[in-house]
């Protein structure tokens, strides 16, 4: 049976030694890149394998241009530090030919077992203007091999699918230079007759960017958690906090492997975590694309045999247009039913690596329920990132995965205290802006928790007064920077200082001065809490705001705003650029961040302390005593 793959799905292979076919409509260059830890070429440009050129351990060479390839891999030979072996087209150039894919229909890839049986085939579709292509690669997980679909295009051509794989420039324009000059004289081959495939679903590896292709995959084989695009550090010599990563026992045959806390690399326990949960983010994603993915095929494919039988005006009541529409709904009843089986058991282990990875994380990292809390302890050192929450989607409710982001904050934050979206449409919680300053205050606080005593300086902008009771446990400790005058005079006055801050360690940086700073200069990185925005602002403090959105991140001063966007309506276009600059998290769970890489919108979760908890007082307390015991 055929399997049809879907852009981002694997599926494990059964031999070591098969074929990697294609099929096209015009003539294309099939080549191959042995790839090794790093998502690099192994070897540069001489692993890199091309018509004509020398052969690679384990790979054929490959054919002149052709409309049909197959190309020998025998699994076993390869290098034993080959991670990836990634499978490319590219045109040649023919005179009037069309110049890039989305001119011509879509090739085919084909997995091709040792006896000659077609077992898979991807149909490459979703590519425009690229000109260079990684159909599928073939990739190791666990001591197992795989097959996935990839799809990803390139419109900067071979060389810059070869430079992706860390390929000096030279040497990849070289190789396309070389790669052009067989496009003279192509061979073009008969396409190989193969059986009519016959669907299956998987939704289990990751999703490129470039959109998804309609269509199921075959079920095969657990979740994957390498995501193609993940570039992994290999630890060096020498380092602080090198540990090696901890191995996973094999699983038993037809087993899913146990999942393992710190299973992903990194320099040190936090940062493979850390890697691990993103890991988690970029399965859960992928696989719910590919179910989603399957079931739009199903539903087009149903639709299109219920047309087809309806073509005839003459047989649109008779049995045979009903039996032909009871054949489309079982047919789309049966992809459904595969599509979620394979995403129940997706959604099962990747909840079963959740249970694991939850308790393991570190202070940063963890919920305010995690048992870690309740023994903190001053950091020594910042750590790697913070959580701002959870993400879920519509079909996992039950998998919350953290949201992190690394620190120093490259982007500002904003706390939306306007309308939510919820099932019914466009909303106001009551207490909604209460709660935001609950969110800003609970968020200043595990910051000034995570980083070690004085690294961090808060700095609270509140002109109204409105956010008085949600901060008063930080600026009762003490912890906050001493209140500014009321009113637009203290928000001038801490917009200028923090802006001559900014001004003062750029020139140091790039002038190379960096003893220069003025004395009494406050190093430590500042964090600008702006509450109740845009109240207190007048054109100028806009203007000071965005700089220090724009300019303050790379210097150490970060920005924390609570605002509702319609009430600086009256700023017009002005405020467009700050809006764009920052994330947006919202105090209430929300459908509020969309995801570039497969187009989900995901809901956020604010992390919130468990009713009853005494957790962020304790916490507010043993911060303030280790930072004025370090005064």
């Amino acid at each position: 049976m055929t399997a049809e793959l879907v852009r981002g799905q694997n599926q494990a292979l059964a031999w070591t030694r098969l074929e990697i076919g294609v099929e096209a409509d015009r003539a294309l260059t099939l080549g191959a890149v042995l790839v090794g830890a790093g998502d690099t070429a192994l070897g540069g440009a001489e692993t890199v394998a091309l018509p004509g050129g020398p052969g690679l351990p384990g790979v054929g060479v490959p054919g002149p241009p052709a409309t049909s390839h197959r190309l020998a891999v025998d699994l076993d030979a390869l290098p034993a530090d080959t991670t990836r072996l990634d499978l490319f087209l590219t045109l040649p150039v023919d005179a009037g030919a069309p110049a890039r894919f989305g001119a011509f229909p879509a090739p085919r890839a084909l997995l091709v077992g040792p006896d000659g049986a077609e077992a898979a085939r991807y149909e490459v579709t979703g590519l425009a203007d690229e000109t260079a292509v990684v159909a599928v690669e073939l990739y190791r997980r666990r001591g197992a091999w795989k097959i996935r679909a990839v799809g990803q295009g390139y419109q900067g051509g071979l060389p810059a699918l070869l430079a992706d794989r860390g390929i000096d420039r030279e040497s990849a324009h070289r190789l396309a230079a070389t790669a052009r000059s067989l496009s003279a004289a192509p061979a073009p081959a008969p396409p190989r007759e193969t059986p009519a495939p016959a669907p299956a679903v998987q939704g289990s590896a990751p999703v490129p960017s470039q959109g998804s292709a309609r269509g199921p995959a075959a079920s095969a084989g657990p979740v994957d958690y390498t995501h193609p695009r993940r570039r992994p550090t290999a630890p060096g010599t020498g380092h602080p906090y090198t540990t090696p990563a901890r191995p996973a026992p094999p699983p038993p045959a037809g087993a899913a492997a146990e999942p393992v806390a710190g299973d992903a690399t990194g320099w040190s326990m936090e940062e493979r975590l850390h890697n691990q949960v993103w890991g988690m983010f970029e399965d859960l994603a992928r696989t719910v694309a590919a179910y989603r993915g399957a079931v739009e095929f199903a539903e087009d494919r149903r639709e299109r045999e219920t047309d087809a039988a309806l073509d005839d005006p003459r047989a649109r009541c008779g049995q045979r247009a009903a039996d032909a529409r009871a054949t489309a709904s079982e047919r789309y009843g049966t992809l459904v039913a595969r599509a979620q089986e394979a995403l129940d058991r997706d959604l099962a282990q990747l909840t079963a690596e959740s249970r694991v990875v939850e308790p393991a994380l570190p202070m940063a990292l963890a919920g305010w329920d995690s048992p870690v809390w309740h023994a903190y302890r001053p950091p020594e050192r910042p750590p790697l990132a913070v959580r701002l929450g959870e993400l879920r989607l519509p079909e996992a409710p039950e998998l919350r995965v953290p949201m992190l982001v690394r620190l120093p904050l490259e982007r500002g934050l904003w706390i939306d205290a306007g309308r939510l979206q919820d099932g019914e449409g466009e909303s106001r919680p009551a207490g909604l802006r209460a709660l935001a300053a609950e969110s800003a205050a609970l968020l200043t606080l595990r910051l000034l928790a995570v980083h070690p005593p004085g690294a961090l300086t808060p700095h609270l902008l509140d002109p109204a007064g409105s956010g008085t009771a949600a901060f008063a446990g930080l600026r009762d400790a003490g912890l906050l920077a001493p209140a500014p005058a009321a009113g637009a005079a203290g928000v001038a006055e801490v917009l200028e200082r923090l802006t001559r801050r900014v001004d003062l360690v750029q020139m140091a940086v790039r002038g190379g001065a960096h003893d220069a700073l003025p004395p009494g200069l406050d190093t430590a990185g500042q964090l600008l809490v702006v509450h109740d925005f845009p109240h207190g602002f007048d054109d100028r403090a806009v203007t000071r705001l965005r700089y220090l959105a724009d300019e303050g991140p790379a210097v150490g001063v970060h920005l924390l705003l609570v605002a509702d966007r319609e009430d600086a309506a009256a700023y017009g276009p002005l405020l467009d650029p700050l809006w764009r600059g920052l994330l947006r998290i919202t105090p209430l769970p929300d459908g509020c961040l969309a995801d570039p890489w497969v187009r989900h919108v995901w809901t956020f979760e604010p992390a919130g302390v468990p009713a009853g908890s005494q957790v962020r007082e304790a916490v507010t307390a043993a911060t303030a005593r280790a930072r004025h015991g370090r005064r």
